[in-house]
């Protein structure tokens, strides 16, 4: 069975989640509480040396970085499928993804806010300036791809592997209180997914370690 290393609210191992959902792939969960550092072990960097989640395991093979971890999904259980069929629209939905995991994702996440912190001396208001920033600038773009290429979901008419990305981004925003009035696409997909199984099944409130006291 596959074997998904990960914490009830990180962005990237939702991503994950959302996915094994939509190709219908049981798998079992190792928590890994990344308040308490527990992702530095020694046991579980000899998994993954970097010491992040997620990371997968799949016979005896570990693999690592959740957009690797999505390619390989869609390599290895190929349908239902959560890329387009021609080169361009698959291209098109890799810019989705890049947009959100590259631009958006790691100027929000834990580490990123710890070392502004600590670093860089700046306060709760500061941190709340510099996230909302670059959400906002990365959701303007974003929004506007999803109007051109959107049917309900980030492209087209079924579930592909940009609202995988998407969809943890906004549990994100909306904990960073984002205003998501201005971007009516991103959350008319919100609304879509809001309603699909797979995806509700991923939220961070429905994983085994949602209790984890949010310090």
């Amino acid at each position: 069975m596959l074997k998904l290393h990960g914490y009830w609210r990180s962005s990237a191992a939702y991503r994950v989640r959302i996915a094994l959902n939509l190709k219908n792939l049981p798998y079992e969960q190792v928590t890994h509480n990344l308040r308490t550092g527990e992702q530095h072990s020694a046991a579980y960097k000899a998994l993954n040396p970097q010491g992040l989640v997620p990371a997968l395991e799949h016979d005896g093979e570990v693999i690592t970085q959740s957009v690797a971890i999505l390619e390989w999904l869609e390599e290895r259980f190929p349908e239902p499928a959560l890329l387009p069929v021609t080169p361009e629209a698959r291209a098109a939905v890799r810019a989705m993804c890049g947009l959100i995991a590259a631009d958006i994702h790691p100027l929000n996440n834990l580490r990123v806010l710890k070392a502004l912190k600590t670093d860089l001396m700046a306060d709760e208001a500061a941190i709340k300036r510099w996230t909302k920033g670059w959400i906002g600038e990365g959701f303007a773009a974003l929004d506007q791809l999803i109007a051109h290429h959107g049917h309900g979901y980030c492209f087209g008419k079924t579930p592909t592997l940009a609202d995988c990305l998407l969809i943890p981004q906004m549990f994100s925003a909306q904990r960073f209180e984002v205003d998501l009035k201005p971007y009516p696409n991103i959350r008319a997909v919100g609304e879509h997914c809001a309603d699909h199984p797979g995806f509700n099944r991923a939220h961070p409130r429905h994983q085994p370690d949602a209790d984890t006291v949010d310090a």
